[in-house]
């Protein structure tokens, strides 16, 4: 068992958490991690796959153990998907965790995402599907940031800056 990861990055699909904990990983000299490659890696097919192969609830069952495994295990910087504090379980882990919460507009997330056919959650009127998730998840994410760093006209070494200034870490 570690101490928990040195960071762990939320926030909706397409706001970087990816990319920018990589960079982050890389800047701090620490391993990443993303719960949703753990997912692929065990399930041995894409996450889009397993929700309509399998639908949601069995989704987020392997999401709310990957996640935990994962807190329990990394030292790093951890990257969560987009739905995982949706869970009330995975938010209560991430309490006093430092949490930077990505956030963006909807209309960085179409230049983004182009909030295509990849993402089961917004196959029909995407930009309505995205503002409603948004709208049920923004307060969970708040809720469970230390920090909260807006991705909007940034690129991801910004991004990792403004999470380490934010956090008050110091890249080696």
């Amino acid at each position: 068992m570690t101490g928990g990861p040195l960071i762990v990055l939320v926030g909706p699909m397409g706001s970087g958490k990816s990319t920018v904990g990589g960079l982050l990983a890389e800047r701090l000299g620490v391993p990443y991690r993303d719960t949703d490659a753990d997912i692929v890696a065990a399930q041995g097919r894409e996450i889009a796959d397993v929700f309509v192969d399998e639908g949601e609830p069995y989704f987020r069952e392997l999401e709310r153990r990957a996640v935990a495994a994962a807190v329990a295990e990394h030292d790093g910087v951890l990257a969560l998907g987009g739905g995982a504090i949706l869970d009330a379980g995975t938010r209560e882990l991430l309490a006093g965790l430092p949490v930077a919460y990505l956030s963006m507009d909807v209309e960085e997330a179409v230049r983004r995402v182009g909030l295509g056919a990849a993402r089961p959650l917004l196959a029909v009127n995407p930009r309505r599907q995205w503002r409603e998730l948004m709208d049920a998840r923004r307060h969970l994410y708040t809720e469970v940031a230390r920090v909260v760093v807006t991705t909007d006209d940034r690129t991801p070494e910004e991004v990792a800056q403004a999470v380490l200034d934010a956090l008050e870490l110091k890249d080696v």
